[in-house]
């Protein structure tokens, strides 16, 4: 008996660390990455404000093709819904325009369902490279985890987890966009 309640003494101590350690524990996090388009900036935002777009570049789109999806209002413009469902690392959710500034900015919030709640804010931005026939793209995310979920920011390196898909997404636009 004296092992048992060692061991869940033990248990408990863990969780009670962690529980306070959560408590200074940032919880909001950002990321970005940009990539150099030869294609002018009016192009590249032409074709970046079309959420539907998305389906041809975004890596965790195209990690599932038969998600389901659903479209609510008029794509490249405030208030368009793009909603998705799928059974991989894309879980559940929707993303709304929220603002534009025509040839630079795109703002969307993320809303997610699944694998884990929580609500996101994406901009894509387009800025003249130089060259009048060469854009950088950035594409950015910033998001934050309630306590005590917040610990596992400690624990994921959600520059790298999430940087790592937007990089091979930005990719995938540049390649598009220069054929």
């Amino acid at each position: 008996m004296n092992i048992i309640t060692t061991i869940l003494l033990s248990i408990a101590g863990l969780i009670a660390l962690l529980l306070i350690i959560a408590l200074f524990t940032k919880k909001e996090y950002s990321l970005h990455r940009e990539i150099s388009i030869n294609k002018t900036k009016q192009e590249v935002f032409n074709y970046i404000k079309l959420l539907k777009n998305q389906d041809h570049y975004s890596e965790w789109v195209m990690t599932d093709p038969a998600m389901k999806k659903e479209y609510r209002g008029t794509d490249g413009t405030i208030g368009f819904i793009y909603a998705w469902s799928g059974n991989n690392k894309a879980g559940q959710g929707e993303q709304e325009i929220k603002t534009i500034k025509d040839n630079e900015r795109i703002d969307m919030e993320v809303r997610f369902v699944r694998p884990f709640k929580g609500i996101s804010d994406t901009y894509m931005t387009t800025v003249a490279d130089n060259l009048p026939d060469k854009t950088k793209v950035k594409w950015g995310f910033s998001s934050k985890m309630n306590y005590p979920l917040n610990i596992m920011l400690l624990f994921m390196n959600m520059d790298k987890l999430l940087g790592n898909d937007i990089e091979i997404s930005l990719g995938n636009l540049k390649a598009i966009l220069e054929k």
